[in-house]
Order: C-alpha cells, then sequence, then structure tokens
C-alpha cells in the first residue's frame, strides 16, 4: 500500500490552520472524520491514541517532516490524511527544525507488518527533497494528490 493508494484529494489540507503539533494531530484527525474515513464518535479516541504515541517520542523525523501514527481497532484498513505548513510547525522534530509537511496515518490494531510497511514508505517518500519541494510548491490539495500519485505509482 503507497501514499497514494491511502489519500483522496479531500485528505489533504494544503494549509493547516495549526500552530502546534498538537493542534495539527487535531487538525488533521477532524479532516478524517469529515472525509468519512473514521466515523465521528471515534474521532476522540482516535485522537488519544496518536496523541499517547507523539508523546512517548516525537513523529518529527526531520526535513520538515511529521509523520504522526498510531494503531487502533477503531478502523478496518489504513487511513491518512496530509497537511501542509506554509509557516512550519514546532513539532520537537529530530533536527529541531520547523516541520510543514504532516503525514498523520493510522493501521487496524494487531497489523504490525503493515504499519512498518506504511511508515517506511511514506519516510522513504518524503525524504526525496524534489518530492517535498514538489509539495511546498504546489497550489492546491488537487495539484498535491496528483505529485503523491506520480511518485508513489510503481513503488
Amino acid at each position: 500500500m503507497t501514499l497514494g493508494d491511502i489519500l483522496h484529494p479531500d485528505q489533504i489540507i494544503p494549509d493547516l490552520k495549526a500552530s502546534d503539533r498538537w493542534q495539527v494531530i487535531d487538525e488533521l484527525i477532524d479532516r478524517l472524520a469529515t472525509s468519512g474515513k473514521i466515523k465521528p464518535e471515534h474521532r476522540e479516541p482516535i485522537a488519544a491514541v496518536v496523541r499517547k504515541r507523539e508523546n512517548s517520542m516525537s513523529t518529527g523525523i526531520g526535513f520538515g517532516i511529521g509523520i504522526p501514527h498510531a494503531t487502533t481497532d477503531l478502523i478496518q484498513d489504513v487511513v491518512g490524511v496530509f497537511g501542509r505548513s506554509r509557516t512550519g510547525i514546532d513539532f520537537d522534530a529530530l533536527d529541531a527544525q520547523p516541520v510543514t509537511l504532516v503525514m498523520l496515518f493510522l493501521v487496524p490494531q494487531g497489523q504490525f507488518q503493515k504499519h512498518l510497511h506504511t511508515l517506511a514508505d511514506i519516510a522513504k517518500l518524503l525524504h526525496k527533497k524534489e518530492f517535498r519541494q514538489a509539495l511546498e510548491g504546489a497550489p492546491d490539495a488537487e495539484a498535491m494528490f496528483r505529485i503523491i500519485k506520480d511518485n508513489s505509482a510503481g513503488r
């Protein structure tokens, strides 16, 4: 499963409003709920597991990338949402730099291999400088989705 398989344009927020990592997580989870990827009544329990994971260690992996993630029994398949911050967010990242690209994903409980594979695929793609620059320069969610889809194909 690639990043292009997980996302759809309505799961991309080209201009995050949040100013810190906790607000970003809430904003992204809200989008999962409004796009129908999670049930609205599951919003709070899902936010809690993502926050718990983030509290154990920041998912700010450097290069302006944040990948908050968690496992939950409240979903049946991998779901995700992508956000871009024009100003950058303090994510307590490994390199202490602000995060501009955030990919939040959830994996069904007990699917450890799928979790690792999805995380590795996303991280590998986001570590490509040209890919990050293309996403940062894209005008809207549709253009960002096309960049993601084009770079995820055949992987």
